[in-house]
């Protein structure tokens, strides 16, 4: 068994490092595995809490908040492992988790990213909004996934326990092998947060390896990370990311036409924010354009004249079948995935 670093990037997260660390750490069963925790210049006990409690978990401090791009990437160039789980401080973990994770690794080489099942934490039987049971995205960029389309969460009945490849596993919980992080260059850290693991896919894949979502390994996410839903500073990150994504990834010969659609349906939104009164998000939704259009040409953008390795990709619009469907769409109601 090749050796695998469990990372979690933490920042004033003593309360779910209290919560999830300890069976984590008892579900660990190979002296091939360790657990690392990276703390994002925390102002509260966490430190404190893992020396005393967790002295045989390294630790890696830093002295600022990088954002969860810029705390993994370096993080991770300390840390030497074959494989590299990037894990929320929010999961919980039960006995077994990590071995479908790398088996499946081991068995596939051509897969470079896998995710596990990811189940709410609150609502047990029910997948959690973040990854679900695989990611995927439509033609202007709105991910969703088996399991969760748009706000509409399923329950987890076992109707999606079959491995799957997919277009992005989430930050949640993601397994990757550490020479294709490190072939990649890391998260694109002008992400900040939010939207950086599906980039970090998608990027993976037009290299040609695959993402696959490995259910026989199931975790349990709290979810809302450190910005709550109603965040207007998440909303921002959300639709300036997604802008950034489509621009660095889509070959040219589409990327102005795909982008500007996508423009359009963000204004649509706003103007909604607008007319119900909800000026904080309107302005997050124009600051975010605004950011974008002064960001992109500093961007790397895709070589690769056109679309390449799409597994995954849905070749439609998912938030106008989401309206039709009045709400009641679910994963297996769509047709034609590529």
């Amino acid at each position: 068994m090749l050796d695998v670093a469990i990372v979690i990037l933490n920042w004033n997260g003593e309360k779910m490092l209290r919560r999830f660390l300890p069976a984590l750490v008892r579900s660990i069963s190979s002296d091939n595995c360790f657990v690392v925790v990276a703390d994002n210049g925390s102002t509260d006990g966490s430190i404190s809490y893992l020396e005393s409690e967790f002295p045989q978990v390294r630790t890696i401090r830093f002295d600022e908040n990088s954002g969860f791009t810029g705390g993994y990437n370096r993080a991770l160039r300390e840390i030497d492992a074959d494989y590299y789980v990037l894990l929320n401080s929010d999961v919980e973990t039960p006995q077994g988790w990590l071995d479908a994770l790398v088996s499946f690794m081991e068995e596939n080489p051509d897969a470079g990213i896998c995710q596990p099942k990811i189940l709410s934490e609150v609502s047990r039987d029910k997948f959690e909004y973040a990854g679900a049971a695989g990611g995927f995205i439509d033609r202007y960029g709105y991910p969703f996934c088996r399991g969760r389309i748009l706000s509409s969460v399923e329950k987890d009945c076992g109707q999606y326990d079959s491995p799957l490849e997919c277009f992005w596993a989430t930050g949640a919980c993601l397994m990757i092998r550490s020479s294709l992080f490190h072939h990649l260059g890391g998260f694109d850290e002008s992400f900040f947060a939010h939207m950086e693991e599906i980039d970090l896919c998608w990027r993976a894949k037009l290299l040609g390896y695959h993402v696959w979502c490995v259910p026989q390994s199931y975790v349990f996410h709290v979810g809302g990370g450190t910005l709550p839903a109603n965040s207007p500073r998440k909303l921002y990150l959300n639709y300036r990311n997604n802008l950034l994504m489509l621009h660095k990834n889509l070959p040219e010969s589409i990327r102005s036409r795909r982008i500007f659609i996508r423009q359009c349906l963000d204004g649509a939104a706003a103007a909604v924010y607008l007319l119900t009164g909800k000026w904080r998000y309107f302005r997050a939704v124009v600051k975010a354009h605004s950011d974008f259009r002064k960001m992109r040409a500093s961007l790397d953008e895709s070589p690769f004249d056109e679309e390449r390795n799409n597994v995954g990709y849905y070749p439609h619009s998912i938030v106008l079948k989401y309206i039709l469907s009045r709400g009641r769409l679910k994963f297996s109601d769509i047709k034609k995935l590529n």
